[in-house]
């Protein structure tokens, strides 16, 4: 059916592998071979059609590197930068010698790819065996952070990983420094140009006997496409010498020429296929049998990549082809001369077989491709959240992009998702602006629609709620949310499976922050919801708050929540993004309260290293007071007033009152008394206003101050509505500080039955969870030994505590002590750069920000890590866990 034709070109490979590798009719380069990896980075620069593709697969296939080589081409028009890094992540660990190194990553929204640059580098660090990156179409890559970020993998790579960079053009990659360190080898297009050898042996492997192939190898200027399509077209020719006389011109020319006659030689059905599948970026047998309206759409696609015409296969089942970019374009031209009335069709029948097959970013863009402006939308509706989830917010944000300004403005569906875009990028305003447009444009839209766009309303409402801290809008949002969710899914099943579950888990960590009621119930069935539909991204945020809901019931119940969601982060892959942040937070505040800090420690810095309080700022605030209880049980009181206040700052700067304001400024109250600094402890108190004076927590460290002015009825005055349950309190566990604090003072009034009487409470409440911290803030052995020869359900516990207290203060945390202050995220951008070898100059110019910028951050970076060097500053970074661990420097070991 098709004949002998030549080697296929382009990008033709899928992560991780290279497909067809070690297929026949591939021409041998070796003066090429030898120049590839052989530097630390490798750079193939030429035009489309030059071969720079089929170089890299025989490279790899000859040079006996293919269980060492990472093949991650770059897809047409990248966009984001998520999706790259998860492709490259997802290569490296296909290759024998970092396949046990590279930790695997699910997508989720916000990952952060200079945070997985710096994990692929501590995955890297131990790596001693040669490993080869070959990253196909560079020149794709759209975001210029994804370039930054790869030049900064390139830049702080261990030696024995080498870097072949394939790219129409060059890119901006710094990478002039490795030209002037003998660190780069670069392969261009007048290097790629066969030779008269090169072509002889492409023509035999044809099938071609062409005796005067000089002058067709001159006028292609050795043209690796032109060379290819020659050979497709003389296979066979009754005349090949004076066909080959016939054509000159311009690639391009040259080009549209031999594809013509290669389209002419081929059966009505190749031609066809060919044809009606090149609107296509990949293609099956099924889809091209729809798109032909024939049968045998497979079997004809194989046949084509086993003739090497320019059609390559996608996995190693051989289902799924690409044709060859410059192969494409010229059938499309051909398409669109030949049946331009077909075009729209082929499109529109490509996006409902897509959308079908659940694919629905190609359904989209097939969509938007013939101009259905409708069904592009509902399609994109349909799906945003979905692949939101699925961390490709970039890949939604230029969907939206591709339909015409005044369609996503006056398609209320539409602007709904403008303003979940905005949102995605921070923009309050423009939000609202869309979110009017929507909700005025909702009478028209169908009825059918109506409920899906409901929920695609009031999901942009609940997260610009959260955004502004307004608790209330939030609950009745997440309310309104979930009764849509309800109300679709009893019309079509399976549609917003994922708003349910979204709207039940924000609704229980709304009822949580606002300390209101029980948010178990929601959380439960959120986190259940989105276990079922297979959502794990849902199901670790509803166990994280379980976690914290939990804390304020059941240390045990909240230790279990915790482990489980910390055990889903790290199967995940997102052990180091912000979201796993809170589940830190709470570990570790539950092991300062229970007086174990060297177990905290580790949680409380985890928090530190992943959270920021420009994204996070609620769990910021309570990581900030984790890190002031756990240096109150250290004993490290100046340290623990630092947090709380730094808390006390952040908890200022939200629109709503935080659930953990109160109780942190009474810590921080507590500190100051501890730390002697009575009038500032009175001056603190009397600054507050009456609402959170009145707060059980304030007049539980109102008492603790009255107590240490030798006052112990003014601290009973202060303590009775605590007692007596009229006080609210955010966390139960206080009133055993409420009756331990009732027992000093009763002790020191004389009634030793009162004072008795008020310890068995205290140790009550503080048994449960283990909570020791309050019996070393106010310690009582005495009274406790007294107490323990009378009668006490809790003999083992004041053993515990009278342990704890003869010990002494606690001896010093192991490891190194954390930053002073939390590093901004701009700091830990150029934190990320001091281990390489550029100048502060070079760190401004790569960040696009001034000299004096990286200076100020730089300045911060050694006054938080405590240091006075960059090296020094590296080193500290290195031991928090900030930066990837130094690489391996011993002699590479490379195959072949």
């Amino acid at each position: 059916m098709i004949g002998n034709m030549g080697s296929a070109v382009g990008s033709d490979a899928v992560a991780g592998g290279v497909a067809g590798l070690g297929a026949g009719n591939i021409v041998s380069r070796p003066r090429l071979f030898k120049r590839l990896g052989a530097a630390r980075v490798t750079v193939v620069s030429a035009p489309a059609g030059s071969g720079k593709t089929v170089l890299l697969r025989s490279w790899i296939s000859q040079a006996s590197v293919a269980g060492s080589a990472a093949w991650a081409p770059v897809g047409r028009g990248e966009r984001d930068p998520e999706q790259f890094w998860l492709s490259v992540l997802a290569a490296l660990r296909q290759t024998v010698p970092a396949s046990a190194l590279v930790r695997a990553v699910t997508a989720a929204p916000d990952l952060d790819g200079w945070a997985l640059v710096e994990r692929l580098l501590t995955d890297l660090a131990p790596l001693a065996d040669g490993v080869w990156l070959v990253l196909d179409d560079v020149h794709e890559l759209g975001p210029d952070q994804a370039l930054r970020q790869l030049e900064l993998l390139v830049l702080r790579a261990p030696p024995v990983l080498r870097f072949v960079l394939a790219t129409r053009h060059d890119v901006r990659l710094g990478l002039h420094r490795l030209r002037l360190e003998g660190e780069l080898a670069e392969i261009r297009e007048p290097d790629l140009r066969f030779t008269a050898a090169e072509a002889r042996e492409l023509f035999d492997a044809a099938g071609v006997d062409l005796p005067g192939l000089a002058p067709l190898v001159e006028r292609t200027e050795g043209w690796a496409a032109g060379l290819r399509l020659a050979a497709l077209s003389l296979a066979g020719h009754p005349d090949p010498g004076r066909f080959a006389e016939e054509f000159s011109g311009t690639e391009r020319t040259v080009a549209e020429y031999l594809l013509a006659e290669v389209l002419d030689r081929q059966s009505e059905q190749v031609r066809r296929l060919l044809l009606r599948t090149s609107i296509l970026e990949r293609v099956n047998g099924e889809l091209a049998d729809l798109l032909t309206g024939d049968s045998g759409g497979e079997r004809v696609l194989q046949d084509l990549e086993a003739a090497n015409a320019f059609v390559v296969s996608l996995d190693a089942r051989r289902s799924w082809f690409r044709y060859h970019h410059l192969f494409a374009d010229l059938l499309q031209l051909e398409l669109r001369r030949t049946a331009p009335d077909a075009v729209t069709m082929l499109h529109r029948a490509a996006s409902g077989w897509f959308a079908g097959h659940g694919y629905p970013v190609e359904a989209i863009r097939h969509a938007q491709a013939a101009r259905d402006w409708g069904l592009a939308a509902g399609l994109l509706a349909d799906h945003w959240y979905s692949l939101q989830l699925d961390g490709q917010a970039a890949t939604t944000h230029e969907l939206l992009v591709g339909f015409p300004a005044g369609t996503r403005t006056a398609d209320a569906e539409l602007a709904a998702l403008m303003a979940a875009d905005e949102l995605v990028h921070g923009s309050l305003e423009g939000a609202e602006r869309y979110l009017g447009r929507a909700e005025r444009g909702m009478a028209s839209v169908p009825d059918a629609r109506s409920a899906r766009a409901q929920l695609l309303l009031g999901s942009s409402r609940l997260v610009l709620a959260r955004q502004r801290w307004n608790l209330q809008a939030v609950a009745e949002e997440a309310q309104r949310l979930q009764a849509a969710a309800e109300a679709l899914g009893g019309v079509q099943p399976g549609l917003g499976q994922d708003l349910r579950a979204l709207a039940l888990i924000s609704l229980g960590t709304t009822e949580f922050w606002a300390g209101g009621q029980d948010p178990e119930r929601h959380l439960e069935k959120g986190v259940a919801l989105a276990r079922r539909i297979g959502r794990p991204l849902l199901e670790f945020i509803g166990l994280a708050c379980q976690a914290a809901a939990g804390f304020y019931q059941s240390f045990t119940r909240a230790a279990e929540s915790g482990r489980q969601a910390v055990e889903l982060a790290r199967r995940h892959g997102w052990a180091d993004e912000p979201v796993a942040g809170l589940a830190y937070v709470i570990l570790g505040a539950m092991l300062a309260w229970q007086m174990r800090p060297g177990e905290a420690e580790s949680w409380v810095q985890r928090a530190e290293r992943v959270l920021r309080a420009e994204t996070e700022p609620a769990a910021v605030l309570g990581m900030h007071r984790a890190r002031g209880v756990l240096e109150l049980a250290r004993g490290r009181d100046a340290d623990a007033l630092a947090a709380f206040q730094a808390a006390e700052r952040l908890g200022g700067q939200l629109t709503a009152p935080h659930m953990l304001l109160t109780p942190t400024r009474a810590l921080l109250l507590h500190t100051l008394v501890r730390l002697g600094d009575i009038e500032r402890a009175e001056q603190a108190l009397a600054d507050l206003g009456e609402h959170d004076r009145d707060r059980g927590e304030t007049r539980i460290a109102t008492a603790v101050l009255r107590l240490a002015q030798h006052d112990p009825r003014a601290a009973m005055t202060a303590l009775a509505p605590v007692l007596n349950g009229s006080a609210p309190l955010v966390w139960p566990a206080w009133l055993a500080q409420a009756f331990l604090l009732e027992a000093i003072a009763q002790d020191a009034l004389g009634d030793e039955g009162a004072a008795y009487r008020a310890l068995e409470l205290a140790l009550d409440w503080a048994e449960p969870d283990g909570v020791l911290l309050w019996f070393v803030l106010h310690p009582v052995p005495g009274l406790l030994q007294r107490h323990a020869r009378h009668r006490t359900a809790h003999p083992a516990l004041i053993a515990e505590i009278l342990s704890l207290l003869a010990g002494g203060r606690l001896a010093p945390p192991a490891g190194p002590p954390p930053p002073l202050e939390p590093l901004s995220s701009s700091e830990i951008r150029v934190l990320r750069y001091l281990p390489t070898s550029l100048t502060a100059p070079e760190i401004a110019s790569e960040l696009f920000v001034s000299h004096n910028t990286v200076r100020t951050h730089m300045r911060h970076l050694y006054a938080k890590l405590g240091t006075h060097r960059r090296a020094d500053t590296v080193a500290r970074a290195r031991s928090l866990g900030l930066l990837a661990p130094s690489p391996l420097r011993d002699q590479a070991t490379f195959p072949g």
